[in-house]
């Protein structure tokens, strides 16, 4: 179906989260009923400054009980995996663990997935970047057992590679099997919620720059965006003295 950019946000099927790892932006966001639920990883955490993980988790998971939030392991053997899993599932009923789909040797975790998956973990199986990978995942999975893959659209697109083929060969994966989602991942635009929808996903996360854009979403129309723009150009060259 065509994007049609008058759609709001009410009309769209997807779930979005907030991705980040601000406590105070975490629960100034929480009272957007337009969150859904949340992410996070050990990037986010360092850049917000976050020292100790489970402080911080188990602080944020006391004041948000009703939706889910996602926390990454950061163990790169398999063993270290499995154990922090454990501990990070135990936090609260709302907690998805995510698992990148391979350590930092690029050894797929798929046996560290049916494991953990087997054993009730939620999973949010991260850094997935083919439809190879996400096949690999779905048949990892157990069928009981609640999931979600994210597909990095976004760092993709840095690139210059379309995630949409990926993000649609995944989406059919992913619809094969039972209690698990597809998140379309690092969010670039407001755009890509609606791509997101449209092409299958079940969840982005949204960054708070982009978050803070939602409310514009059907406010102007092409046309007054054009004007605005030709009046910011002619007010930055008075502005600046250009003469010719």
């Amino acid at each position: 179906m065509p994007l049609n950019e008058t759609r709001t946000l009410d009309s769209l099927n997807i779930k979005i989260y907030a991705d980040g790892a601000d406590k105070k932006e975490i629960l100034d966001l929480y009272k957007n009923p337009k969150v859904s639920g949340f992410t996070t990883n050990p990037s986010l955490m360092k850049k917000a400054g976050v020292s100790d993980y489970s402080g911080f988790a188990k602080e944020v998971l006391s004041e948000i009980q009703d939706r889910d939030i996602s926390f990454e392991i950061f163990a790169d053997d398999f063993d270290g995996m499995r154990k922090q899993a454990k501990i990070i599932t135990s936090w609260g009923k709302n907690v998805y663990v995510k698992i990148p789909v391979m350590n930092s040797k690029g050894d797929a975790t798929y046996p560290v997935i049916t494991d953990l998956s087997k054993d009730g973990v939620k999973l949010n199986i991260t850094a997935v970047y083919t439809k190879e990978q996400t096949r690999d995942t779905v048949l990892a999975l157990k069928e009981n057992t609640p999931a979600v893959i994210s597909v990095f659209a976004g760092r993709m697109a840095d690139v210059g590679t379309d995630p949409v083929p990926c993000i649609i060969a995944s989406s059919a994966l992913v619809s094969m099997r039972q209690n698990t989602e597809l998140l379309w991942a690092s969010t670039r635009e407001v755009y890509n919620i609606y791509q997101a929808n449209d092409l299958g996903c079940h969840i982005i996360t949204v960054p708070k720059d982009v978050l803070n854009k939602l409310n514009g979403i059907g406010s102007i129309t092409p046309l007054q965006q054009s004007l605005d723009t030709v009046k910011i150009f002619l007010e930055d060259a008075k502005k600046a003295g250009f003469t010719l």
